[in-house]
């Protein structure tokens, strides 16, 4: 008898976590919010038809959710009085009218939101979405590199990267294009370091 009612037991038991785990939702992928201590946006650009010359960007936010072999789902913010070309009055230039308008709040911030994502070659992620910049938006696709996920103590972290061009006139910055002072294609590379969100912050990420 006692034999009989351990094995209803078992069989009670089995059968809840049976209806449990059925009713669970698959998993969504990982969010992560972007370190801007070690997140950054460069560009290049070609200088009087001579050198290249690279500035930055050191105010990157936003989040990334990760669903390894599946998508990337990315909503990134760059503030452009942010930007860095090491030199101060090159940089008073780059955020005046003539180039990023920074004081114009329409131009405050470059912002790039995915609208869709699929598998390309190697592991590369084709990630499509809305880019803005100078007010000005935009859909592109740009290649993301998954460059890796660690925990070394101080957070669940995972690291992405993408490098695409553009050309600066479709967005409104014309300066130097016309006589060739300042080249027109742009190279951007976006490196991004995101920490794992907690349970409570990634609910409203998804």
């Amino acid at each position: 008898m006692m034999l009989r009612t351990i094995v209803a037991v078992l069989v009670l038991a089995i059968g809840s976590f049976a209806v449990t785990a059925a009713v669970e939702p698959p998993p969504e992928g990982v969010a992560y919010a972007i370190d801007g201590v070690h997140s950054k946006a460069l560009f290049r650009v070609q200088h009087l038809g001579a050198g290249r010359f690279w500035g930055r960007f050191n105010d990157v936010s936003g989040t990334v959710m990760f669903d390894r072999g599946v998508e990337i789902r990315m909503d990134v913010a760059i503030r452009t009085e942010s930007v860095d070309s090491g030199n101060k009055d090159l940089d008073k230039h780059l955020m005046s009218p003539d180039f990023f308008n920074a004081k114009e709040p329409s131009c405050a911030t470059m912002s790039f939101k995915s609208t869709g994502c699929s598998m390309g070659d190697k592991g590369i992620y084709m990630v499509t979405g809305d880019l803005t910049i100078h007010g000005v938006t935009k859909q592109v696709t740009v290649p993301v590199e998954f460059t890796g996920a660690a925990d070394m103590g101080r957070g669940a972290r995972a690291g992405f990267e993408t490098m695409f061009s553009i050309k600066r006139s479709e967005y409104g910055m014309n300066w130097g294009v016309e006589k060739g002072m300042l080249g027109d294609e742009v190279r951007i590379t976006v490196s991004l370091e995101g920490v794992e969100a907690k349970a409570e912050e990634a609910g409203g990420k998804k």
